[in-house]
């Protein structure tokens, strides 16, 4: 079943911030990954239990990987709604605590 992706305005804002490029290839990736089956933990998808970041949201929180980029999102099964709460650039050295 598709799942309603909604970009809130923070993410909205982070990614509006990046170059073209980079706002085209976390768009895309938004799209291919978090459309179907956004709960399930993949490479690149992963559920962060004991992480309480700084920006709206509600518990559990995801991380999807896009490069040196990272999607914070919540997912409503129930609703099947996807939402998108920030979009982080992560640095080699820092780690997901850093960032949120």
């Amino acid at each position: 079943m598709r799942y309603l992706i909604v970009v809130h305005e923070l993410a909205a804002e982070e990614i509006e911030d990046l170059r073209k490029y980079d706002q085209g290839r976390i768009v895309a990736a938004i799209e291919k990954q978090l459309r179907h089956e956004p709960g399930v933990a993949s490479r690149r998808r992963k559920c962060l239990t004991a992480l309480t970041p700084s920006f709206e949201h509600v518990s559990p929180v995801w991380e999807l990987r896009i490069g040196e980029f990272r999607v914070f999102y919540d997912v409503d099964n129930v609703g099947k709604v996807v939402h998108v709460r920030a979009v982080r650039r992560k640095e080699p050295r820092q780690r997901t605590e850093d960032i949120v």
